[in-house]
């Protein structure tokens, strides 16, 4: 099997981008879609839907002096700014516009931005460095997360298959932040109210779709870790079709 029919993945050049806020969409009460334009993004690359941009959030003076030549990396020296990491949720070379989906949890630099961010703004970002590309082979999907995974779990939907089946199951904060989801695809969608249902319980109690499954979580850190053992000691999937990310921490909760 070459990559082409097989999970690989392809690195980018790193570049960063100083980008216009264009408009600013409230999607549901707690998740705000922020679209960005500008020459700068220009040749922009995400291949993968559950890529990740770095956005970089400047929180003093001199953090803000250096953010115009910084450029992220190990050797980057003098004041960093706060980054963050998030999923770019479209990216539109024809019309130059890329969106991004924030959750307005109300703590740290990223969502403190997109809660007062306005249209002829500026944001920097940084990236993809990579992607992985999962290939539309398998006959059906899993996928698992909460609100900072929707835009990853919504990219994997509308590009899946009219032939392909797909089980999602998201945990949110109450039924307000429930969305719609576009795809060919036959999907099932399973909503857990967090403090209502336990994530993992359900999990627990899923009937997997049948055939070929690729399986994706993404969740607070220590979460994601107990779903992939379910997935993997529980329903025996095979781990090189399991994928399982920490989108945040307890102690780190501004992260997608």
């Amino acid at each position: 099997m070459n990559s082409q029919q097989s999970i690989h993945r392809v690195s980018h050049e790193i570049k960063r981008r100083k980008l216009h806020v264009l408009r600013v969409t409230d999607i549901t009460p707690r998740m705000r879609r922020i679209t960005l334009h500008g020459p700068e993004l220009t040749g922009f690359i995400s291949l993968g839907t559950d890529d990740h941009v770095k956005l970089l959030f400047a929180t003093t003076p001199e953090q803000q002096a250096a953010l115009d030549n910084f450029t992220p990396g190990p050797n980057a020296e003098g004041p960093k700014p706060a980054m963050r990491d998030y999923t770019p949720r479209r990216y539109d070379a024809a019309s130059g516009e890329l969106d991004i989906d924030f959750v307005l949890h109300g703590d740290g630099p990223a969502a403190t931005w997109a809660a007062q961010a306005e249209v002829g703004q500026f944001l920097h970002i940084a990236g993809p460095r990579g992607s992985m590309i999962v290939p539309d082979m398998f006959d059906s999907y899993l996928l698992i997360g909460d609100e900072t995974a929707l835009p990853a779990i919504a990219r994997r939907l509308e590009e899946l298959a009219g032939n392909r089946r797909a089980l999602v199951v998201v945990e949110i904060e109450d039924d307000a932040e429930r969305q719609t989801f576009v795809s060919k695809a036959q999907v099932e969608v399973i909503w857990v109210v967090r403090g209502e249902q336990d994530l993992l319980d359900v999990t627990r109690q899923l009937k997997l779709p049948e055939g070929g499954l690729y399986a994706w979580v993404a969740t607070e850190s220590a979460l994601s870790r107990k779903v992939r053992r379910v997935l993997l000691d529980e329903f025996k999937l095979d781990e090189a079709a399991v994928k399982a990310a920490g989108y945040w921490r307890l102690d780190d909760s501004d992260e997608d």
